[in-house]
């Protein structure tokens, strides 16, 4: 831990680098524009379709493409939606500085959760930047399972397509995950890593709802995110500013436990871990059975 707190100057200077080096995309040319752009030779988005096919699958798409949210649009279009955010935040290295040094762990921490069920069905909402996804492709391969993917942003979905083989068992869709298209009760377990603390209050409530709708019964949501840390973590008192101005809705889970969105109706079993003197969290919901 002292070692990571001696060395947060240098990522947090890399990170803010990385953040200047950005500027928002001028009016000619619209934020809702640049997240869909696609060309035929973009990368296959169904992964396991020919490139003939994806063409005219993303031509398809393109026309009844959910609209990028406006928390997107206005709050993170530095991050995810302006194509260029990919080439700059698209590096192991800077995505574990932004973590503190934390990314494996915590990495590694979702992945153990998901592994015992990898051989079913699992839902990946939300795309990520560094190597989570190719790891558990990677253990869901191994299981003989099958991954399915959800991004609202047609370029985050390009860029994880990008890091994946061509026969690997996944299947990405672009959709909001505040209303997902699934049926209830068709996946084994989802995962959220890293999603709920950029989401408005509303966004994040309906997002942790969905997630568990397409749950079957006995499902697992393995959720990782932001928690408040220790009052002996120095980061309680450092990192709340910078959060506060560039990730305004990450506040909320210090504010609150996860279990405050869970469906009302819902009483599940939940358990939680923390990490980095309680800076992340890592929390389980087992879907009721009944």
């Amino acid at each position: 831990f002292p070692h990571a707190m001696a060395a947060a100057p240098r990522r947090a200077m890399a990170v803010i680098r990385a953040l200047h080096s950005l500027s928002r995309p001028s009016a000619s040319a619209p934020i809702t524009a640049l997240a869909r752009a696609g060309s035929p030779s973009s990368p296959c988005v169904r992964l396991q379709a020919s490139l003939t096919t994806h063409t005219a699958q993303r031509a398809a798409a393109a026309l009844a493409a959910p609209a990028t949210p406006t928390y997107l649009s206005e709050t993170y279009w530095w991050a995810y939606v302006d194509p260029r955010a990919v080439t700059v935040f698209e590096r192991q290295w800077l995505v574990n500085a932004i973590l503190f040094g934390n990314f494996g762990r915590l990495r590694d921490a979702a992945l153990a959760e998901l592994a015992p069920r990898a051989g079913g069905r699992t839902l990946q909402v939300a795309c990520v930047y560094g190597d989570f996804t190719p790891r558990l492709v990677g253990e869901v391969a191994r299981c003989g399972g099958a991954l399915d993917v959800v991004d609202v942003l047609a370029v985050q979905l390009d860029n994880l397509a990008s890091k994946l083989a061509e026969d690997a068992p996944a299947t990405l869709h672009q959709e909001n995950s505040a209303s997902l298209s699934f049926s209830s009760g068709s996946f084994d377990q989802t995962v959220l890593f890293f999603l709920l603390h950029e989401m408005p209050e509303t966004v994040r409530r309906a997002t942790v709802a969905e997630a568990l709708r397409v749950l079957r019964p006995g499902g697992r949501l393995v959720i990782v995110d932001y928690h408040r840390p220790s009052s002996l973590n120095p980061l309680r008192y450092l990192f709340a500013p910078i959060l506060d101005v560039l990730e305004p809705f990450a506040l909320d889970l210090w504010r609150n436990d996860i279990r405050a969105w869970l469906p009302p109706t819902m009483h599940a079993a939940v358990r939680t871990e923390l990490f980095f003197g309680g800076l992340y969290q890592k929390v389980v919901i087992e879907k009721p059975i009944a």
